[in-house]
């Protein structure tokens, strides 16, 4: 248990003095930091609450800061570290479900990240004057949620602003800015309030103060600013929400939406028998209510439809591959007849096979194929496929690890893990149904990242389709985890989603970030959304749809630039 007086002696106490630290200080602050650990995860979906507890995210990086600010620079990167990998394992537990090298990657890859994050931080609240440390330090903290998920291995979960998914009122901004002012707005009074909290207890020369009324006055003006922007945010939020439930939508468009709930693991002829079976079954139930168009989830119809139709197998080879071959075949042709049958158009997630370059024939000798594979979603209509989309980002390590000849050692230990390598598509694709509805189907976790959304978008859809297969995770936790950040995704390009799931959370997001039509998670059945279609000629297209990311590259600027000069400011004041 911590005690008042514990604490006291952690930040310095009248009578101890910093350099004299002893190891229940180091302690201390280390359970500090996994308390703000473990109340930042409490902030988001997870194991303990449904949608999480989106307020904590205002208050659980106080500790944090304060830490950083009070600590030795020979400590602070063991605490980053530390800060990250404990934050990723309580936050992404389900991992352990997909495998547990995925689970230690993630952590590892995270805590890593973060021993950079900590030094940053703590350098600005060494380097730069005290009234600007922790604004720096704010931009600091979003050039980190930037830089950490644009790289091979990035990965947007647990950034702060995703937490706040149900307070409609805070995120409209993000269709200027996207996740990113909110970001800083989240973390910057944090940052002041950590640096506060240590100079209450710490008595040296750069970190004084008497109360917290006078620091306040003290940074009076950039506080001041920060109150207009948050008053700005509100009125825009409500005069936003006001506006996106009002607007009217210049089509409506009739969904149904498949949630067949199958094992994703489950492989083999029989499996994907049974599940097309249960696909037909569920999508012939959803034609009474006359949809226009019905939706598969990603990969809800393995066998390669473009692969066989392209290269249909007719070898009368013997033995169980070549029987294996025909029987497939089989199948496929059974769903291009279903297609047919169906009168409407049918959005599916299946791999895609292209033959391998240099390769003539679809077939070795031995029953194998002589393709690449993509994950793809395919429009099926009018009996064909009348348009197809490859996934463009593709899940690091899991579906591609294009550094084999650099870190061939674990290459191979990815590969004998049984995963699986796609190849990359290049092109945001926007599919157009007969009747004029223009739409996106970004496949699984592209939702959670803003730019693949704005190029949609930019490129023509005024619908945003996500198919999305989170069963693995067998965790309504992960797929809430997901679905929390495909809500800014609708707001930020102002367009409706429809997510298309496995298991969940199938759901359709209106541009407000308003969730609509849950459907329960882990159960089959379907459900018809009739979504409301806001075009780019009626309502344009929105700030962050035609910057993208700007917002954030200029934070990050920002962010290098102020450290620059802290470390200038510095050397400049040791040499007087």
């Amino acid at each position: 248990m911590i005690s008042i007086r514990s604490v006291s002696e952690l930040f310095g106490g009248r009578k101890v003095q910093p350099e004299r630290r002893s190891f229940k200080t180091y302690m201390v602050e280390a359970a500090l930091l996994l308390l703000s650990a473990f109340f930042l995860s409490l902030a988001f979906p997870g194991f303990v609450f449904k949608d999480g507890l989106g307020f904590l995210v205002f208050f659980a990086l106080i500790p944090l800061f304060a830490v950083i600010r009070n600590t030795k620079w020979s400590a602070v990167w063991l605490y980053g570290f530390i800060y990250g990998f404990v934050f990723f394992w309580i936050f992404n537990f389900w991992l352990s479900a997909f495998h547990p090298l995925a689970n230690l990657l993630v952590q590892i890859i995270k805590g890593t990240e973060m021993i950079l994050l900590f030094l940053a931080l703590k350098a600005a609240s060494s380097w730069a004057p005290k009234k600007f440390s922790f604004v720096i330090q704010a931009l600091i903290w979003v050039a980190y949620s930037y830089l950490s998920q644009s790289w091979f291995a990035g990965y947007p979960y647990g950034t702060v602003a995703y937490a706040l998914f149900r307070y409609t009122v805070l995120i409209q901004i993000s269709d200027f800015s996207g996740i990113w002012l909110l970001n800083f707005m989240i973390v910057l009074p944090q940052a002041f309030l950590g640096q506060w909290f240590c100079s209450r207890f710490s008595k040296t020369k750069d970190c004084e103060c008497e109360s917290l009324v006078s620091e306040i006055k003290a940074n009076r003006v950039v506080l001041g600013l920060y109150a207009v922007l948050f008053l700005f945010q509100l009125v825009y939020g409500i005069f936003s929400l006001s506006y996106w439930n009002r607007a009217e939508e210049d089509k409506s468009f009739s969904v149904a939406t498949v949630q067949h709930n199958a094992d994703s693991w489950a492989g083999g002829y029989n499996t994907y028998k049974t599940n097309f079976n249960n696909l037909k079954r569920l999508s012939l139930e959803a034609m009474q209510k006359n949809p226009d168009m019905i939706i598969w989830s990603e990969t809800a119809f393995v066998p390669s439809v473009d692969w066989y139709t392209d290269y249909p197998y007719t070898g009368d080879g013997k033995g169980a591959v070549f029987d294996y071959l025909r029987a497939i075949q089989v199948l496929v042709d059974d769903f291009v007849e279903f297609g047919k049958s169906l009168g409407v158009p049918l959005l599916i997630g299946n791999p895609s096979g292209r033959l391998k370059e240099g390769f003539t024939e679809p077939y070795t000798k031995d029953g194998d194929w002589n393709k690449d594979d993509y994950n793809s979603v395919i429009l099926f209509d009018n009996g064909q496929i009348a348009g197809q989309y490859l996934k463009q980002h593709l899940v690091p390590f899991t579906e591609h690890f294009p550094y084999e000849n650099v870190f061939p050692s674990l290459y191979n230990l990815l590969k004998n893990n049984d995963y699986h390598w796609w190849k990359p598509g290049t092109e945001p694709v926007v599919f157009e149904t007969s009747n004029g509805i223009k739409f996106s189907s970004p496949i699984c976790f592209e939702d959670v990242f803003g730019y693949l959304c704005a190029d949609f978008v930019n490129n023509g859809a005024d619908l945003l389709i996500n198919m999305t297969n989170d069963s693995w995770s067998g965790s309504v936790a992960a797929e809430r985890q997901h679905m929390a950040m495909a809500v800014f995704r609708s707001v930020e390009n102002r367009r409706t989603s429809v997510r298309g799931t496995n298991s969940g959370i199938t759901c359709m997001i209106t541009p407000s970030g308003k969730v609509e039509g849950e459907m329960e998670p882990f159960k089959m059945g379907w459900t018809i959304y009739n979504v409301p279609i806001y075009t780019s000629e009626t309502y344009g297209k929105s700030v962050y749809t035609r910057i993208s990311d700007s917002v954030a590259v200029g934070f990050t600027v920002l962010a290098f630039v102020s450290l620059g000069a802290s470390l200038a400011y510095t050397l400049i004041k040791k040499k007087k």
